[in-house]
């Protein structure tokens, strides 16, 4: 193996969501801000051919590479390249960490992952990973940082709050049980605000949805926000952490047996010894979105990684909503709802503390902690020429692989041409 000194980012972003601006800009601040040379491979278009000719200093397995959490983002043949590389430093970052924990521990000891990247706290880290792992190093993280991109994007649509049309947007969807009161609080806040809203006749305009099918993404998210003047939202996270895969098997056999039962009925019979057992709550990328784009947060109470305080960046509210009054009268305050969302902007946007470029700092000096430098910094060109030498084919692959599922004219001619480098079922 020819050895690159410098960092390889595998990561994973789906063919129908090359949009995905979150997963995008935090695998790009590693080669924008890093001091080390860095590479980066979208594990979606397969395993390149050239790969398996180098080695790296770091390997670098990102949070999307894990979503499904049952299953991961990640070939035979990428599986065997990181068998091979025993004398890179692997660190993997994780993200929805409550669930499918033993399959996750499994992996870290199998591939010697030796560097974590949780959002769990400090204080719960030998609970989990030193428990189940043999990782060295620890280190906590937030689900998201500020970008140039999110920046440049509210300034892009950025509207007076006197053009806005909707006094308070919100879009959530439904998670599933086993995951806690916690995780069910994205579409409580929502449901019950506006159900409050609606009962005591109050004369504000809701944009409000709590279901999948109603979501935004990309440009038509940011134009929604823009038009916000409010927007609620909850901590990250869920309140139960389900090390051991018997919550979420326990749950789905409630499910199968009875699919009308509620949560409430679940929670009941299942979860009192589970809640709150280890607390994984954080502020989120769509608070600093909303801090962005100036649009005053109304949250339930939390600690939100001790970044967001009540009433100077956001209103606070109850989870047993008995502050609601005092919630819309702050709210309807309008000098009250600039100083909070100036505030928010101030502190969480304009100071780099939070920003992409801080974070890939302090990631960039836990290496040369442990004795990794960056040294010389390479050219990526030659590296990326080779990585890329069958990207066209395995994009190819890529599509015919999803036009099985989609229709569009011109598809069995484009199987036919690329035939040759399809496998055949």
């Amino acid at each position: 193996m020819r050895h690159i000194p410098g960092i390889l980012v595998l990561y994973h972003v789906p063919f129908s969501r090359q949009g995905a601006t979150t997963i995008v800009d935090n695998c790009s601040a590693f080669k924008r801000y890093s001091r080390f040379s860095v590479w980066e491979i979208n594990t979606e278009y397969g395993f390149p051919k050239e790969l398996s000719t180098l080695s790296f200093d770091v390997i670098v397995l990102h949070y999307s590479l894990f979503g499904r959490g049952y299953e991961y983002e990640l070939s035979d043949e990428f599986y065997e390249y990181l068998y091979s590389c025993r004398s890179s430093h692997i660190i993997s970052f994780f993200q929805d960490e409550y669930r499918y924990c033993t399959k996750r521990f499994d992996f870290i000891n199998e591939f010697n992952i030796e560097t974590i990247y949780t959002c769990l706290e400090s204080q719960f880290f030998d609970e989990v990973y030193a428990k189940y792992t043999s990782a060295r190093y620890i280190h906590t993280y937030l689900p998201g940082y500020v970008s140039e991109n999110l920046i440049s994007e509210a300034k892009q649509y950025y509207k007076p709050m006197k053009d806005r049309t909707i006094d308070i947007g919100y879009r959530a969807r439904r998670l599933d049980f086993y995951m806690g009161a916690g995780a069910q609080e994205k579409h409580v806040i929502g449901t019950r605000f506006a159900g409050l809203v609606k009962e005591r006749n109050i004369p504000l305009h809701l944009d409000i949805e709590v279901e999948e099918e109603n979501r935004l993404y990309g440009k038509d998210w940011s134009r929604f926000l823009s038009n916000c003047r409010g927007t609620l939202g909850v901590e990250s996270g869920v309140s139960i952490f389900d090390v051991t895969d018997e919550v979420r098997i326990a749950c789905d056999d409630l499910i199968r047996e009875n699919p009308a039962i509620t949560f409430e009925e679940v929670s009941n019979k299942l979860f009192g010894p589970w809640e709150n057992n280890i607390f994984l709550r954080t502020i989120s990328p769509r608070h600093f979105e909303g801090a962005a784009f100036r649009v005053c947060q109304i949250l339930f109470e939390g600690v939100y990684s001790g970044i967001m305080q009540p009433y100077v960046h956001y209103i606070p509210m109850k989870k047993d909503f008995t502050n609601f009054d005092e919630v819309i009268s702050s709210f309807t305050d309008s000098r009250l709802r600039q100083k909070i969302t100036e505030r928010a902007y101030a502190n969480l946007i304009a100071d780099p503390t939070y920003s992409y470029e801080s974070f890939i700092r302090d990631f960039d000096d836990r290496l040369a902690q442990i004795g990794l430098e960056p040294g010389k910094k390479q050219d990526t060109d030659d590296v990326q020429k080779s990585l890329d030498k069958d990207l066209h084919i395995r994009r190819l692959k890529t599509l015919m692989r999803n036009s099985i599922y989609m229709d569009f004219p011109g598809r069995s001619w484009l199987r036919k041409v690329l035939g040759k480098y399809i496998r055949q079922d």
